[in-house]
């Protein structure tokens, strides 16, 4: 329920000019259980060389948690617009996450969105932390957004690396959000066209000349030339352009985010994001499709002459569906992900498939009103040749041994906004 929160001027420090609009506190508040289970397999047999071996069989970890965000992710915010008169209008809206399932997270940073806007016939301006223009198609194309088990296996390839591990693309951190962001969204009476473009500032020093670059910390503290401290690292620059009529809906965005650099090694890292997704709306049904492309390339002052970072290229694609039935929604996705390390195979040696996983999700959510819902949602992944990606909870047991198989999970909740 939204309310006039005029009493938030005290919790500021500051006061509203006559012509401010109210200020709107607005929230969702999304607590439930869900269980997550990660099998891991030994693919190991009896061979002529150990005509001994014993398969060891599998090995799973699980956990089943008091979780938050199954549905929608849990916030506080505050938002407000001030009419400055001939079109014009000025506003703020600031955004925090919160965690009700331990309460340990509250307004202590507005890290979903803090931003200040200009708004007219030209357009509206932004300014602030936001969403990058890439995002938004995996979160409005997906018919589980980008929360919960349920969630698109290309939004979770995209945030872990191949073999598992977090930090995705080289630890690119704009892949779903920007900080020190300018913005720019096309005005909205364009006959159903629209568009936002994003760059955001890495705000990191230069050094003229370069060679003043200091060096930065290794693993051990130590300063160290080859781990240069970035100059560049955190830039972002993208954009999105769609079109909406009716039941129909299509975009297409591109991002390239600078997600590390090194001066002495003479090193830029970018990750590149191509995604187009669309919807139809039939009534009875909605159609959900959308194909991913993220590339990770180590662009060098000086080509070396041997050895270098290969490129790493994923490629994804999903399609799904919702039902109204009743008072509820029935939803349903199913995803695909597929690494291209470019590796190299040596001669004589077996060749490496690239590992690829694949994702089926299935709920339904239950509308007691129109700000209260129960939910569920189930979801399995199946990963193959070393991928690892999960539902959520434990990562796989990972060993020489042993290898990422299936991942399972279910989400039971309760949402409510205001």
């Amino acid at each position: 329920m939204k309310r006039q929160f005029l009493t938030a001027a005290a919790l500021f420090g500051v006061g509203f000019a006559n012509a401010q609009s109210s200020v709107t506190l607005f929230g969702v508040v999304d607590t439930g259980i869900s269980n997550y289970s990660s099998k891991s397999q030994d693919m190991n047999g009896a061979t002529l060389f150990n005509p001994f071996y014993v398969n060891q069989g599998t090995r799973t970890a699980s956990q089943t948690a008091l979780s938050s965000g199954g549905y929608s992710t849990s916030r506080l915010g505050f938002r407000g617009t001030e009419d400055l008169g001939g079109g014009l209008a000025a506003s703020f809206w600031l955004e925090a996450p919160i965690s009700p399932d331990d309460g340990k997270t509250g307004i202590t940073t507005f890290q979903r969105r803090s931003t200040v806007s200009l708004s007219g016939g030209f357009g509206e301006l932004r300014l602030g932390r936001d969403y990058v223009p890439t995002a938004w198609n995996d979160i409005v194309f997906d018919p589980f957004g980008i929360v919960g088990v349920g969630r698109s296996l290309i939004f979770t390839a995209a945030n872990t690396n191949a073999g598992g591990g977090s930090g995705g693309f080289g630890g690119d951190l704009n892949y779903n959000r920007a900080s020190n962001s300018i913005g720019y969204f096309l005005p909205k009476n364009l006959g159903g066209f629209y568009g936002q473009f994003m760059y955001a500032l890495h705000e990191n020093t230069k050094y003229d000349p370069g060679t003043a670059t200091p060096p930065g910390v290794n693993a051990a503290g130590a300063l160290n030339s080859g781990n240069s401290a970035a100059s560049r690292a955190g830039r972002y620059l993208g954009g999105r352009v769609g079109y909406a009529n009716g039941p129909f809906d299509v975009a297409v965005s591109y991002g390239n985010s600078t997600a590390a650099d090194n001066f002495y090694a003479g090193t830029t890292d970018n990750v590149k994001t191509f995604n187009l997704g669309s919807s139809y709306d039939f009534g009875v049904v909605k159609l959900f499709g959308e194909l991913s492309r993220i590339k990770k390339t180590r662009d060098y002052a000086v080509t070396p002459l041997v050895g270098g970072a290969p490129d790493v290229d994923l490629t994804g694609y999903l399609i799904g569906v919702t039902a109204p039935v009743g008072p509820g929604l029935i939803r349903a996705s199913y995803s695909q992900v597929k690494y291209d390390l470019n590796t190299v195979n040596l001669p004589f040696t077996p060749s490496v498939a690239d590992p690829k996983a694949n994702k089926l999700a299935i709920g339904y959510i239950h509308n007691l009103s129109k700000r209260t819902a129960l939910y569920a949602t189930v979801a399995r992944i199946s990963n193959k040749n070393g991928a690892a990606l999960t539902v959520g909870g434990p990562a796989f047991v990972n060993t020489g041994v042993f290898v990422p198989k299936t991942s399972t999970g279910y989400d039971v909740g309760l949402r409510h906004s205001f």
